[in-house]
């Protein structure tokens, strides 16, 4: 373990953005101005969670579309798409087009797996092929080589009055080096490395090794060790890490007993390790910058680390929102070394 932290180098924050199913363009709105915000902040990136058949973002992709459009410096990244409701061709061509709207600003996150209760979605997602759909590394490999210039088709050239390649277009060539992979174990880490991608590392791992238990921050280094060492770019490779941090300086008394009720009721779960996969979760970090600086500072992986992407509560207010994000750009952000984006 390094003697001391590396300083923070890009600072990131990570959110679910829900909306009323009511009035859905008011949440959407929310999020484009939230995202705003943080780029006004300095911060280097926004991240935004995926939700399937739930009152949170089904579309990130398209939101970003949008913020790509209301900002010019701030990256934009999915934290993640989950790549089994996806079609990897399709979300390639969507990706690179949100990609060159953006000017390069584009950090897709992807995971693998079947999706969520699929077995209640499956005759509405793949009525045909659910039996044999591929869920595994297969499919982010396929969406990889796509985003990276591989042939799509065996044909290109003219025919008639429309020409065709045999990639996917748009192709946005520097793409393929800011997809991320989203893992809590060893296997996806070393995945990921050996195939060339960056790492997201969040508030879940899974408790893997001979006894299956540890503390959260050892397992969380063994990933971000284990991801570095099958990586080609060696201790050079990205890391992103995805820890809930709640910095209280300029809060009012009703916004910090609110956050420290919610840390509290998930402080259980951080505990022992949950359900049949055995996920450990970390605990909400709550306190002001200073209490945060030194906690993190303690944290083994992210003394290994100098991304991050700091998720935010999903209960919480827009108003709420705008206090954490500004004290962590104005307070956290420079206790961890930071230095705002211009």
């Amino acid at each position: 373990m390094p003697s001391t932290p590396r300083p923070l180098r890009k600072l990131g924050f990570l959110t679910i953005s829900l909306f009323d199913e009511a009035d859905p363009r008011r949440g959407h709105e929310t999020t484009l101005e939230i995202i705003e915000l943080g780029e006004r902040l300095g911060f280097d990136s926004a991240w935004l969670r995926h939700r399937h058949l739930q009152y949170g973002i089904s579309s990130p992709v398209a939101v970003l579309a949008a913020a790509s459009q209301r900002t010019g410096r701030i990256e934009l990244g999915t934290a993640v798409i989950p790549l089994g409701w996806e079609n990897p061709l399709r979300l390639a061509e969507d990706l690179a087009t949100v990609d060159v709207l953006s000017g390069g600003r584009l950090n897709p996150g992807v995971s693998v797996g079947p999706p969520m209760h699929f077995d209640r979605v499956k005759e509405a997602l793949y009525p045909d092929t659910a039996d044999a759909e591929d869920f595994g590394y297969g499919r982010a490999r396929r969406l990889l080589d796509l985003v990276r210039g591989e042939p799509a088709s065996g044909f290109s050239g003219t025919e008639g009055f429309e020409v065709f390649s045999d990639r996917v277009q748009p192709h946005s060539p520097g793409l393929g080096s800011r997809l991320w992979y989203g893992g809590g174990s060893l296997g996806s880490a070393r995945w990921a490395g050996e195939n060339g991608m960056n790492f997201l590392t969040s508030s879940v791992v899974k408790a893997e090794g001979p006894d299956g238990e540890g503390d959260f921050a050892d397992l969380q280094l063994a990933l971000v060790r284990a991801f570095r060492a099958a990586h080609p770019d060696g201790d050079a490779a990205r890391v992103s890490q995805g820890l809930v941090v709640i910095p209280t300086d300029s809060a009012t008394p009703e916004q910090r007993a609110k956050y420290e009720e919610f840390a509290a009721r998930r402080l259980p779960r951080t505990t022992s390790p949950q359900g049949p996969a055995r996920l450990l979760f970390a605990p909400d970090l709550v306190g002001t910058s200073a209490e945060l600086a030194e906690r993190l500072h303690a944290h083994a992986a992210f003394r290994e680390i100098d991304e991050v992407a700091f998720a935010l509560p999903f209960t919480f207010a827009p108003e709420d929102y705008v206090q954490i994000l500004t004290d962590m750009a104005t307070h956290l952000g420079p206790a961890l070394g930071w230095k705002p984006g211009v």
